[in-house]
């Protein structure tokens, strides 16, 4: 077991008085790679934001703790520098703004002691598109305008690579790929994996699991993990869908039908 990264504990959460997050309780260790899942609503994503930062969403209890500090307090970018970082289920396009500059510039903010002159970024650059097999004009490129979904999921990969964190949280990085992409993009995930760093998986589909294999598999819905176990659960979900461990679990009428009726949703 590798040293405790992040501790999770009791965890509601409010978004716009609506309480989304109801206990959320998780440990994750570095060299550990965690998959969240569940149906649409059940606060996956708001679970992500909440861990990197970001404002309008309400935590009225509970503790995270990450490498032993509470930083519930803390603004996005102190807990980026921390090393948390998010890939994001839908990249923001940067206008007038090349990927090389942007990763450049957020270097240099996370190692404000050790910042790299434009020509030795380059060159330390080059060695993570080299690492990942990703075409080098994509760096000179404005961030995310006109990139198809899956050079948007790759670039979130290199930004993973550059910032080296020690816990990343990927928000349905296989949202909107197609199977080669899928596998591209999964390819360089595990590229990235390793004692150092521990990664927290999020989706809908058991088809990225297949690339990249979890230690511990959870199902939130309703704002709760339900259940917690190995890769066997992801098939069970594939199997049975979201509505059937609802039922197996004894969950009452009420959230069935929800739950039901967010995979009804699914695209």
């Amino acid at each position: 077991m590798g040293e405790r990264l992040i501790h999770i504990e009791d965890l509601h959460v409010e978004v716009e008085g609506r309480e989304i997050l109801r206990g959320i309780d998780l440990s994750v260790d570095k060299g550990d790679i965690h998959a969240i899942m569940g149906p649409n609503g059940s606060g996956k994503s708001t679970l992500a934001y909440v861990l990197t930062g970001k404002p309008g969403y309400v935590v009225t209890q509970g503790k995270v703790l990450y490498k032993g500090e509470n930083i519930l307090d803390l603004p996005p970018d102190e807990r980026a520098k921390r090393g948390v970082f998010l890939a994001f289920q839908y990249p923001t396009e940067v206008p007038g703004v090349s990927v090389v500059n942007f990763l450049r510039t957020a270097f240099n903010a996370i190692h404000p002691d050790e910042p790299k002159s434009a020509m030795e970024f380059r060159l330390f650059l080059q060695e993570k598109v080299d690492l990942l097999e990703i075409p080098t004009e994509l760096v000179d490129r404005y961030v995310n305008q006109g990139f198809s979904g899956g050079e948007k999921k790759r670039n979130e990969i290199l930004q993973m690579a550059v910032l080296e964190p020690e816990l990343a949280i990927m928000d349905e990085t296989d949202s909107g790929l197609d199977i080669d992409a899928l596998k591209h993009v999964s390819a360089g995930v595990n590229k990235l994996a390793g004692p150092d760093v521990g990664i927290v998986l999020i989706t809908h589909y058991q088809r990225l699991l297949n690339y990249i294999r979890p230690g511990a598999v959870h199902v939130l819905m309703g704002g709760r993990i339900v259940k917690s176990g190995g890769f066997e659960l992801a098939e069970q979900l594939e199997a049975e869908g979201y509505s059937g461990v609802a039922k197996e679990l004894g969950l009452s009428q009420e959230d069935i039908a929800e739950v039901e009726q967010a995979e009804g949703s699914k695209v």
